[in-house]
């Protein structure tokens, strides 16, 4: 009886076996089975796309209140947001089988080849670039160039004393950079402190966020969330300020979330976030406070609302799908590739400084053409590869 009682027993074993290996699959392949998000992949790109054309615009502007696309730098605060939500979508429920460690690598596999390939650009284009608006590059030597380019490699900031262009900025090769540099302040952030807050102790770190936020943008000098690209007292204030709440407030919209259903979300999130980004200068320089009270209001309230609209939504048809695809691709690389283009073409429209934006549209549109083209074609022939390559080796 014992022996037939330990033969009924046996088929189990496997089965346990069996169990245990499906669930070791499981959690190898979690990655590939968590929802995505291509309304989200495609808002960042009108975003970064916005972002160039803002920026080819800015060289005509006679100063921030004659900008065309007025706010389009508040871009930069819509991408912290997504990153936020996104990196509390990709990594929250994962912490038990991953970490920290592995975290940071999964992250610099993620963005550090590209900002590898913009600094490499900027070097390649900097002494094109001597003009009236950056009087100094031609005094500056070679080897000073590509030291900045390799510290650039690493994203640690340079001081105002090693500026080689003149405008102070932390990564004079590569401007954008700057916002990467708080990008990864808030990743370490949250893989070391924030991913153990429960949602009330988030909620209160958004809160007294956004009340940071708003006193800066209404008190401020300027009465805008414009800087944060050097190493200074009042530019890091900004840079803390300007990343401190949209992040973390990105991060607790995917915590408290339930999301609906909303058709055409990617047509009225899209909308939605051109009309804040293109809204003219509000208040003048009498009444800085206003812009101000707006862009709080933006990033505050609005913002998370266009992400939670894109979350909520789906691509209904393939082309609103591969339009997705393609603005989430280019996305990060035509953020951090295309500034040494503007560059360049600050500095030619800064020799004729009566030179029309209607003389000057054949070579702005020739920028934002370049800009997307480079973009993409580091992103097929250098970034894809790389990264997958990272991916195996790592």
């Amino acid at each position: 009886m014992l022996f037939s009682y330990l033969e009924a027993r046996r088929p189990k074993i496997p089965y346990l076996r069996e169990l245990a290996e499906k669930s070791t699959m499981t959690k190898s392949n979690y990655l590939a089975s968590k929802p995505h998000y291509p309304i989200l992949d495609g808002l960042r790109g009108v975003a970064a796309i916005t972002v160039v054309i803002f920026h080819i615009c800015e060289a005509h502007a006679p100063n921030r209140f004659g900008q065309l696309i007025n706010h389009g730098y508040m871009a930069v605060d819509f991408f912290f947001l997504l990153s936020g939500f996104v990196i509390g979508h990709a990594y929250d429920d994962r912490w038990d089988r991953m970490s920290i460690g592995r975290f940071f690598k999964r992250r610099l596999i993620r963005l550090q080849p590209m900002v590898i390939i913009g600094m490499i650009i900027g070097a390649i284009f900097f002494y094109f670039q001597d003009s009236p608006a950056f009087p100094i590059i031609h005094t500056i030597p070679v080897w000073k160039m590509l030291l900045i380019m390799v510290i650039g490699f690493t994203m640690l900031p340079i001081p105002i004393s090693m500026d080689i262009r003149g405008w102070e900025e932390m990564h004079p090769l590569d401007g954008p950079a700057w916002s990467l540099f708080f990008e990864y302040v808030g990743n370490i952030l949250y893989a070391l402190f924030v991913r153990k807050f429960t949602k009330t102790a988030l909620w209160i770190l958004v809160i007294l966020s956004g009340v940071l936020l708003l006193h800066y943008t209404v008190t401020g000098p300027n009465g805008d969330v414009i800087g944060g690209w050097s190493i200074n007292e009042t530019q890091l204030r900004i840079g803390f300020t300007r990343m401190l709440y949209p992040f973390f407030a990105g991060l607790l919209l995917f915590r408290i979330s339930r999301l609906t259903t909303i058709k055409n979300a990617f047509f009225w999130s899209s909308l939605l976030l051109l009309i804040v980004l293109a809204v003219p200068r509000i208040g003048g320089p009498d009444h800085l406070w206003a812009n101000g009270l707006y862009e709080a209001l933006v990033i505050i309230f609005i913002f998370p609302l266009i992400v939670y609209m894109g979350a909520s939504g789906v691509t209904e048809t393939k082309f609103a799908t591969r339009v997705c695809k393609f603005f989430g691709d280019i996305s990060y690389p035509i953020y951090i590739t295309h500034y040494p283009l503007v560059y360049t073409y600050t500095g030619w429209v800064s020799r004729d400084k009566g030179m029309s934006f209607s003389h000057a549209f054949p070579y702005a549109f020739a920028t934002f053409a370049g800009a997307i083209i480079i973009a993409y074609a580091f992103l097929k022939f250098y970034d894809e590869p790389v990264r997958n390559w990272l991916r195996r080796v790592a």
